[in-house]
C-alpha cells in the first residue's frame, strides 16, 4: 500500500486555490501551464519530425528491436525485425492504404504466431501504437511496466482488433504475439534505418499485400521476421537486403537485414538515409539488450562460448574469424553517424569534396557534419555537464525532504508499480489513484496529464527525477537522444520550480501520512 506525499494547506499551484490568488499569481500560473504545454508539444514535434515526412517524401525503414530476455531470445540475442512505412497506414490490421493527411505512418511485422482467430502472417499498426501503445503520442506513458503495457494492449484489442481476436486464447494468452506490436518501446529500445520512397513504390506495395493471401507460414530458419522484412524492403529496392549465412548459421537475422540495408542505402545518397533511435521507456520492465548475429553471440556470450570450446573447438575459430572480418555492425554507431537527413546530406557533400581533393571545403563540411550530429546525439562533455547539474537537483530534493535519499529514485518505479492498477481514459492517457488522508487523489502517468491541474504535482517531480536518473545512467543504446533529453530537462526544471513553490507554501504532513511514495513499512533496503 502506498501513500503519496501530502502537506497541509494548498499550494499556490493547486487547482482549488485559484480563488485566493492575486492577479499576478494567476498570470504566472497561466504562463506556467502554457509553458508546460508548449514544451510537451515541442518535444513531441522533435520526436516525430524525424519520422513523419510530407506526402511528397515518403520513407521505408528497417525496424531493429533490441533483444528481450525471454524465451529463445535468451540464447540467440537476435532481437526482432519489422518495417516502418511513413506513407502507408492500416485500413484494418490486415489491410493497407495510403495515409491521410496528419497520420504518422505505420509498422508492419510478422511473428511466430500472432495468436488471432485466423492464422495471419502479418499485422499492421499505426506508428504511435507500435511505439507507445496509443494512437496519439501526446498520450504516451511516462514510465513503463507490465501492468501498463497490458492495459494498453487490451485497449488496442477492444478498439481495433476485436473482429480478428474473439477467441479466449487470443484475448487472454500472453503467447499471442499481436501484443508485441503494442507499446514496443515499453519493452525495448528500437532503431529504424530509414530511406526515401516514391508514391509509386508505396502503391505497388499496397497492391501486392492487399491482393496476396495473408496466411502464416512462419519458419524460424527460412521464413522468420527478418525474412519478412527482407521481402518488404526488396520490393522497394531489389537486392537491397540479404542474409549473412555464415555469420548466422544458414538463417536470416534482424541485424543482417539492418546491416545490408545500411550498406545499400549509403551507396545511394539520393535515398536520404538516416538512422532513428527510440529508447526504451524508463520503468520496471527489464532493460533490453543489444541485438547480435549468430557468430557475434558465440563470440560475446559466455553461456555459449564455453560449450563451444568443449564440443566444437575446431569450428569456433572459423565463426569468430567470420564475425571479425564480415559481421561487425553496431546500430548505435550508425545512429551517431547518420542521425538526421541534414547530416546524411552533408556526409554526401564531404565525399564529393574528398573526391575533388578540396581539403578546405572538406574541413568546413566536416565541422558542419559534426555539429548536426551533436545536436541529435549529444557530446560526452554535454552529457557530463547534465549529470553534474542533476546531482545538484537531487541534493536539493533530499535537503528539502522531497525525497528521503538518492537511492529512493532507483526504487521509485517499483514503488509506483506496486500501487493500484492505473486507469486509462478514452484517449489512452493513464491515471493512478493515490491514498490521501482518508480520501484519494489522482496522478497522471502520461505525457498529456502528468502536469495537469488535477494531477499530483509532487509525484510528477519524483517521476521526472527518477526518469532523468535512469536516462543519465543508461548506456548509449538505452539512452534517449539529446533533443528529447533537453525537452525532458526543461520539464524537470519546470516541475522542480513548481515543487519548490509547493513546499515553501505548505505546512508539515499530517500525522499518519508519509513524505514519499513508499511501502507502509518504510524505505526498502536496496538488494
Amino acid at each position: 500500500m502506498f501513500e503519496a506525499r501530502r502537506r497541509k494547506g494548498e499550494s499556490l499551484l493547486s487547482p482549488n486555490s485559484s480563488s485566493h490568488l492575486t492577479p499576478v499569481a494567476s498570470i504566472r500560473i497561466s504562463f506556467e501551464r502554457r509553458l508546460a504545454a508548449a514544451l510537451f508539444s515541442f518535444a513531441l514535434a522533435c520526436l516525430f519530425a524525424c519520422l513523419i515526412c510530407s506526402r511528397a517524401y515518403g520513407d521505408v525503414g528497417v525496424v531493429l528491436d533490441e533483444s528481450l530476455d525471454t524465451s529463445v531470445a535468451r540464447i540467440t540475442g537476435s532481437g526482432h525485425s519489422a518495417v516502418y512505412l511513413s506513407r502507408i497506414c492500416p485500413e484494418t490490421p490486415v489491410k493497407l492504404r495510403l495515409c491521410h493527411p496528419g497520420e504518422q505512418g505505420s509498422v508492419i511485422s510478422n511473428y511466430t504466431t500472432l495468436g488471432e482467430d485466423q492464422p495471419f502472417e502479418w499485422n499492421i499498426v499505426p506508428l504511435s501504437v507500435y511505439l507507445y501503445g496509443v494512437e496519439d503520442a501526446r498520450y504516451r506513458p511516462m514510465f513503463g511496466s507490465q501492468k501498463i503495457k497490458r492495459i494498453l494492449e487490451e485497449r488496442y484489442r477492444e478498439k481495433h482488433l476485436s473482429p480478428y481476436c474473439a477467441s479466449e486464447s487470443c484475448m487472454t494468452s500472453n503467447k499471442a504475439e499481436w501484443r508485441e506490436m503494442v507499446g514496443a518501446s515499453l519493452s525495448r529500445s528500437i532503431y529504424v534505418f530509414v530511406a526515401g520512397t516514391t508514391v509509386e513504390q508505396d502503391l505497388a506495395l499496397i497492391a501486392q499485400f492487399n491482393s496476396l493471401p495473408n496466411e502464416n507460414h512462419f519458419n524460424g530458419v527460412t521464413r522468420n521476421c527478418a525474412d519478412f522484412t527482407r521481402r518488404v524492403i526488396n520490393t522497394y529496392f531489389p537486392g537491397a537486403t540479404g542474409p549473412e549465412y555464415i555469420n548466422d548459421f544458414g538463417m536470416t537475422s534482424p541485424k543482417a537485414i539492418a546491416r545490408s540495408f545500411t550498406h545499400y542505402a549509403l551507396r545511394h545518397p539520393e535515398l536520404r538515409f538516416r538512422v532513428l533511435h527510440v529508447a526504451q521507456v524508463p520503468g520496471t520492465i527489464k532493460r533490453s539488450s543489444e541485438c547480435r548475429n549468430g557468430a557475434e553471440q558465440l563470440y560475446r556470450s559466455k553461456k555459449l562460448l564455453i560449450p563451444m570450446l568443449i564440443f566444437a573447438n575446431y569450428e569456433l575459430p572459423v565463426f569468430i574469424a567470420s564475425y571479425a572480418l564480415t559481421g561487425r555492425f553496431n546500430p548505435e554507431h550508425q545512429f551517431e553517424k547518420h542521425p538526421a537527413v541534414a547530416a546524411a546530406e552533408v556526409e554526401h557533400q564531404v565525399r564529393l569534396a574528398k573526391s575533388e581533393n578540396d581539403k578546405a571545403h572538406v574541413e568546413q563540411l566536416e565541422a558542419v557534419e559534426g555539429q548536426e550530429r551533436a545536436e541529435v546525439v549529444g557530446t560526452s562533455d554535454e552529457w557530463k555537464k547534465y549529470r553534474k547539474a542533476f546531482d545538484s537537483f537531487v541534493e536539493e530534493a533530499v535537503r528539502e525532504e522531497i525525497i528521503p535519499e538518492r537511492g529512493y529514485l532507483n526504487r521509485f518505479f517499483k514503488y509506483l508499480d506496486e500501487g493500484d492498477t492505473p486507469l486509462v481514459d478514452s484517449n489512452g492517457a493513464l491515471w493512478m489513484q493515490l491514498p490521501d488522508r482518508g480520501g484519494t487523489s489522482q496522478a497522471g502517468l502520461s505525457a498529456s496529464n502528468i502536469l495537469a491541474s488535477d494531477s499530483d504535482s509532487q509525484l510528477a517531480y519524483e517521476l521526472f527525477l527518477a526518469r532523468t536518473e535512469r536516462v543519465l545512467k543508461s548506456p548509449k543504446h538505452s539512452r534517449e537522444t539529446m533533443v528529447e533529453f533537453k525537452e525532458d530537462w526543461a520539464l524537470l526544471q519546470y516541475v522542480r520550480m513548481k515543487s519548490t513553490v509547493s513546499v515553501a507554501n505548505t505546512a508539515m504532513p499530517a500525522a499518519g501520512t508519509r513524505s514519499t511514495l513508499m511501502p507502509a513499512g518504510g524505505i526498502l533496503n536496496p538488494h
